[in-house]
């Protein structure tokens, strides 16, 4: 199955991956690079949760549906406003995505895809995140590669964020003009 659609056919992009593989930076640079919205699934937990972590306590599943549940309603409001959006967020389980992606058709995913001990270094390299190093284990032990028929763009870690960026773009077949214009009626 091609990966490719246009802008008009995607609305929001969910960046998936363990925490250190980069979410974060390559959903930002690319609704920068869309002209997109952009959020940070991290920004939706509560709390309790980012306490959790902070402690080096893994989430479990009582504690990350509320948090996905969140996204999914930004997800929505953002389609139904007409709005397109990044966000990123670990999506680590089929059914976790299941919940943000489900039957939307115009939500694609991309699955940064990276070797565990390049990652650990990644996190053992950042300064004052909540997320400590000590848990990526459990990351990739929950960790659910996406399957075809989530019609994933899967990417490859190791390049440069802004090659990363091209990537997706170029397999979403977005063309920039059409970029620039999926939020211009609206801001």
């Amino acid at each position: 199955m091609d990966a490719r659609a246009s802008s008009n056919d995607v609305a929001v992009i969910v960046v998936m991956g363990v925490s250190g593989s980069g979410k974060s930076t390559i959903a930002a640079m690319l609704a920068h690079r869309l002209h997109w919205i952009y959020e940070d699934g991290d920004w939706f937990h509560p709390k309790s949760n980012i306490e959790k972590m902070h402690h080096g306590e893994p989430l479990n599943d009582a504690d990350r549906w509320p948090w996905l549940e969140a996204i999914a309603e930004w997800i929505d409001a953002t389609r139904q406003s007409g709005r397109h959006g990044v966000v990123a967020c670990s999506a680590l389980k089929r059914a976790y995505r299941d919940i943000l992606i489900g039957e939307r058709k115009d939500v694609r995913l991309v699955f940064l895809q990276g070797d565990q001990d390049l990652i650990a270094q990644r996190i053992a390299a950042r300064a004052d995140h909540f997320m400590p190093p000590g848990l990526l284990d459990s990351q990739f032990q929950a960790l659910e590669p996406p399957r075809a028929d989530e019609r994933p763009i899967v990417v490859c870690v190791v390049p440069h964020p802004r090659e990363i960026v091209e990537t997706i773009v170029q397999k979403l077949g977005i063309d920039d003009a059409a970029a620039v214009d999926a939020n211009a009626s609206t801001r």
